[in-house]
């Protein structure tokens, strides 16, 4: 695998050139946050159907942390339930409307749940 050069122009795009000979592109990396014990969580359930074909999904969301933190939690609250799901963007998506079962799961466990 090639190693990646320090000013690679496509991790720059929509810069203005620099006539700086000693100019360095500063990359905004965006770190992720620690990831909050349970008892700090404050989650959020909720029902919705926007945008899903009325459908209905139980969503989760507040959660504060690292992404893999985040598809752990959904894929035990998708085991618990036995339905499918998905985990990203700080959300957790679960198929069908399981609001109760989701809420006793997470304060089982010690999330905050609102």
């Amino acid at each position: 695998m090639a190693r990646k050069s320090p000013n690679d122009w496509k991790d720059r795009l929509g810069v203005v050139y620099s006539t700086n000979n000693d100019f360095s592109y500063d990359y905004n990396d965006e770190s992720e946050n620690e990831t909050l014990v349970p008892a700090q969580q404050k989650l959020i359930v909720a029902l919705d159907k926007k945008h899903r074909g009325g459908k209905q999904v139980t969503l989760i969301t507040g959660f504060v942390g690292h992404e893999d933190d985040l598809k752990a939690l959904g894929k035990l609250l998708k085991t618990k339930c036995g339905v499918g799901g998905s985990a990203k963007h700080g959300e957790i998506i679960i198929q069908g409307d399981f609001r109760h079962r989701v809420k006793d799961i997470l304060k089982k466990d010690g999330y905050g749940v609102r």
